[in-house]
């Protein structure tokens, strides 16, 4: 067997991934983008990923979330009542998007969420599954 090589003209140039991009001004605004960027990748059957998040001028913050494909599902959260402690919006992100990959493993989407603020600065986002 002859191994073919490509030729250089057909190499790929640029690959765009999609994305998707949100203005927030509340955690609870960021957690609901973060919703919306699922539902936006899952036509492409992929997953969002906050890529960056900027402050505005204006004092709204700006979220790029890339849809990208998971070789593994997200694995279930270790805490059943679907707390999480946090203090930035990368770490919100993130327990949404877990807790999102643990209510889907359970059949029971769309969640809710709440977010409140701790004396010592931090932040707790808790989140509760719909009904199955």
């Amino acid at each position: 067997a002859a191994c073919v090589t490509t030729p250089a003209s057909q190499q790929p140039v640029q690959s765009t991934t999609p994305s998707v991009t949100y203005n927030y001004r509340t955690d609870q605004e960021l957690v609901t983008a973060n919703q919306n960027a699922t539902t936006f990748c899952s036509q492409y059957q992929t997953v969002p990923r906050a890529a960056t998040v900027t402050n505005n001028s204006d004092g709204t913050r700006t979220v790029v979330f890339e849809c990208v494909r998971t070789a593994v599902s997200a694995p279930a959260p270790v805490n059943p009542n679907l707390s999480y402690s946090y203090r930035t919006d990368q770490e919100l992100v993130q327990a949404s998007q877990t807790a999102s990959a643990y209510c889907l493993q359970n059949g029971s989407l769309p969640m809710t969420s709440r977010v409140v603020t701790n004396l010592d600065g931090s932040r707790t986002v808790t989140f509760q599954c719909g009904p199955r």
